[in-house]
């Protein structure tokens, strides 16, 4: 039963500012162009214009955290880790594709959407999380940007509001395709790890070889599980998931787009995993076969040892640091007050100048400079706020993603966009693995002396043992419920179909399995919210 064509149209877009022409960094399609563009030439136009949101938000997760974890997996073990970031690419694909499709199809935010189709419990509760944890993520990109300073020999009390600043500067242009821009030319930067790759001697054979056999130099140890872990959760992070969703909606992409905006992401997948493969060959040649291989310090210890080998080398990767550091405080600063804009229903896009969305800009602001403010405060804990930043990272991602996949399969919301059985499948296989990981990092956090490898067993074995108690027990139950049927309409019709306006829709009725799931996810939250409160308190009384 598809809706009126009329209200889908414009559908639920909570700032007009949303819609109108996409204006790219690399050109524009006019909003008045109902039809794609004919052969190949126009599609690529298309594409030009519409790339950039998951190329940006896959950039912006090899951040400065992000190149601490790849420099330490090359560092301690080698290349044997690649495998497990050829494994992250269909993760990453998968997660991002989805909020591909809600942001195009619903115009609304994530956080929005969570809010209301969940209740204010889930919707408070994933946004003062994030808040949170985007906010000490923030922190640790200033101190990405003050670990490169240092090398480089500049003053942090210089360098760190410079850039700060400038953040603020490009966000608040008042123009969608100047803050494009300008994060493509800071992505170009980072083609810098291309000559630095090069130059590190990689060993091309071995890489290859430790991409596809998964293994680990020295054996399997617990630090070596919780570093596969680190790598995972800073891969797949929750804040790419807002992220994604409202830059797609900001930059005014429609259901029409979708497949481009697919390729897009699957262009930032392939380009962060490789930029994060490069930092694991590049740390693995500055140590090998010295007394600091297998100790890491630090990115800017990294640095040193390429220094030693030459010196325009650790200034290349103090350079790709510092640029890292800025594109992933930029996404993610702005991925919160995309949030930020969605649940006070305030004016929030990069459509509009300083005057017109005071509040949104304000937000990015204080932001920034209260994370750069923290980095300066001497004897600041920078430590503690970058063990909570991981710790929170493992604790949120899989309520995120099991968000993502309801939404997902929402039909009010998404209309004859849902997902189709199979991807269903994938995506609850990969929430599962998130969730045993989020679950052996929140523990090995909380109890540090814990087997880690013993602790992964039991915990995999658990949530086997429990999906598949769980769907025996609930499969009467999903008999005797009613399903509400997908709409089927013709593929012109879908491609112009929009949510309708939130008030319109249908309250949510969950399934009993859906049900007992989301108290299990509630009961895990709040359990590991406090263990997490206690460990802080005691980590700051230390």
């Amino acid at each position: 039963m598809p809706p009126p064509s009329r209200p889908a149209r414009t559908g639920a877009v909570l700032d007009e500012a949303h819609l109108g022409e996409i204006r790219g960094a690399f050109g524009r399609v006019p909003r008045e162009r109902a039809e794609e563009r004919p052969g190949f030439k126009g599609r690529l136009l298309t594409l030009l214009a519409v790339i950039g949101p998951g190329i940006i938000v896959m950039v912006g997760d090899n951040d400065a955290g992000g190149i601490a974890t790849y420099a330490q997996a090359g560092q301690t073990y080698g290349y044997s880790l690649l495998w497990v970031l050829l494994l992250l690419i269909p993760v990453l694909i998968v997660n991002q594709e989805m909020v591909v499709r809600l942001g195009a199809v619903t115009g609304v935010g994530h956080a929005r959407l969570i809010t209301e189709r969940f209740g204010r419990f889930w919707g408070w509760f994933s946004v003062g999380d994030l808040f949170l944890l985007n906010f000490l993520t923030i922190v640790t990109e200033f101190i990405g940007i003050t670990l490169a300073c240092e090398y480089l020999g500049l003053s942090r009390y210089v360098i760190v509001p410079v850039a700060a600043v400038a953040l603020i500067a490009v966000a608040a242009s008042g123009s969608f395709r100047r803050w494009e821009r300008a994060m493509f030319a800071f992505i170009g930067a980072s083609l810098l790890l291309i000559p630095l790759t090069f130059l590190s001697q990689p060993r091309w054979g071995r890489a290859a070889h430790d991409f596809v056999v998964p293994g680990v130099q020295g054996g399997v140890t617990g630090e070596a599980v919780l570093l596969i872990i680190a790598i995972v959760g800073t891969t797949v992070a929750p804040w790419q998931l807002f992220f994604q969703q409202s830059n797609v909606i900001d930059k005014r992409i429609t259901p029409r787009f979708i497949g481009y905006e697919r390729t897009d992401t699957v262009i930032g997948s392939l380009v962060v995993v490789a930029g994060a493969a490069a930092l694991v060959m590049i740390a693995d040649f500055a140590t090998r076969g010295t007394a600091a291989h297998g100790r890491f310090t630090d990115a800017a210890g990294v640095a040193d040892a390429l220094g030693r080998h030459a010196p325009v080398l650790g200034v290349m990767f103090a350079i790709v640091l510092l640029d890292a550091s800025v594109i992933g405080a930029a996404a993610v600063t702005l991925a919160t007050s995309y949030a930020f804009g969605d649940v006070f229903n305030l004016r929030h896009s990069l459509h509009r100048r300083f005057g017109e969305a005071k509040q949104f800009y304000a937000s990015y602001s204080l932001l920034v400079l209260i994370a750069a403010a923290v980095v300066l405060i001497p004897g600041a804990p920078l430590g503690l706020i970058t063990e909570t930043v991981q710790a929170l990272a493992g604790l949120l991602l899989p309520s995120a993603s099991v968000f993502l996949l309801l939404l997902c399969n929402d039909i009010e919301v998404i209309g004859p966009w849902v997902n189709p059985r199979w991807l269903n499948v994938v995506a609850t296989v990969i929430i599962a693995v998130l969730l045993m990981l989020s679950g052996t990092l929140m523990v090995t956090t909380l109890f540090p002396g814990v087997n880690v490898a013993q602790l992964t067993i039991w915990l995999a074995i658990v949530l086997v043992t429990g999906l598949v108690a769980a769907a025996v027990a609930l499969r009467p139950a999903r008999r005797r419920e009613s399903v509400q049927e997908v709409p089927v309409m013709p593929h012109a019709e879908k491609l112009a179909w929009r949510m309708p306006p939130l008030a319109l829709l249908r309250p949510v009725r969950w399934s009993a399995g859906t049900r007992l799931g989301m108290m299990a996810l509630r009961g895990y939250l709040i359990l590991s919210a406090l263990l997490l409160l206690v460990k802080a308190v005691r980590l700051g009384g230390a």
